[in-house]
């Protein structure tokens, strides 16, 4: 299991372009695999990647993920052509279909048919990004369109996945899933079988699961998990983050972030890649008075991890 870092965040408030780059060197400098950005609503994360790539030259650059709404496929798919230039074959397009609160209440659209929608928007990005042409004709679709970017290679397509049919989809037509507020059990007995199932149906490789979690190395496990309880309890009520919840067995989110001294979470760890994730996109927080001195020592365990290999 490869270790990538969520790059976005400090001490719990959001970067500027700068730090951002700095952040992403660092990650690079550390031996991580990747770094992913998310998509809120500060800094645009494809922007983001290209002005990382100008500054890095080996650490793999992906979204995590960026809302498909927002976007029609054709200008995605040129973005991440473009990116895929830019980065010079390192960036990997993580997309997904984001939530009901945020599409409808926040930006007045209508989320009435997300499977429908997710279905279509992956035939013409996939057919764009793979072949640079596509002719489609949809219920939520009707795309003639070519885009060219010479000399680059298709990037990966991660399609963040959790319900069955999405699972599903995800496996049959895109690289991968990223997987986010979902726990080790679930992603073992639920996620990982559902998605391989998929892509080996439809003769295609292995696909990538790559699953984000909150981690923590230290010995204040209780102050730890209050934090996360505190902090992440908005994702413990959006209906397709509590179902994975449910499907964990647990309350809400702080139940599934890794916390432990160095031993506890090494362990934690090596069951997550036992599970067949193939990916963990680890975002370290702090406790304690000294809270760079609490984030260093979870980045020292997580470099230890990825140059020991997992």
């Amino acid at each position: 299991m490869k270790i990538g870092i969520g790059i976005g965040e400090l001490a719990g408030r959001p970067l500027v372009l700068d730090e951002l780059i700095a952040q992403a060197q660092q990650a690079e400098q550390d031996g991580f695999a990747s770094a992913w950005l998310a998509s809120a609503f500060g800094i645009d994360p494809l922007i983001a990647v290209a002005a990382i790539a100008r500054a890095t030259s080996r650490i793999e650059l992906g979204t995590a993920v960026v809302p498909t709404f927002l976007r029609h496929p054709v200008a995605m798919a040129q973005e991440a052509l473009t990116l895929q230039a830019v980065t010079r074959g390192r960036f990997a397009l993580g997309i997904g279909l984001s939530h009901p609160m945020v599409i409808e209440s926040m930006l007045g659209l209508s989320y009435a048919k997300p499977f429908t929608h997710m279905k279509e928007y992956l035939v013409v990005l996939t057919a764009l990004i793979r072949n640079g042409s596509v002719s489609y004709q949809g219920r939520e679709f009707q795309v003639h369109a070519n885009v060219t970017a010479p000399g680059t290679a298709p990037c990966p397509i991660l399609l963040a996945a959790l319900a069955p049919k999405m699972l599903a989809l995800a496996g049959a037509e895109s690289d991968g899933t990223i997987t986010w507020m979902t726990g080790p059990k679930t992603l073992r007995d639920y996620i990982v079988p559902r998605i391989n199932e998929a892509a080996a149906a439809a003769g295609r490789p292995a696909p990538r699961v790559i699953a984000g979690l909150r981690v923590a190395v230290t010995e204040e496990v209780a102050a730890a998990r209050e934090w996360a309880r505190s902090a992440l309890q908005f994702y413990g009520h959006l209906p397709s983050y509590r179902a994975m919840l449910d499907r964990e067995g647990v309350e809400g989110p702080a139940d599934i972030t890794i916390v432990g001294d160095e031993a506890t979470v090494s362990d934690q760890l090596h069951q997550l890649a036992a599970s067949g994730v193939t990916e963990l996109l680890a975002i370290p927080f702090s406790v304690g008075g000294d809270r760079q001195a609490s984030l260093e020592r979870t980045r020292t365990l997580l470099r230890k991890l990825t140059e020991g290999g997992l």
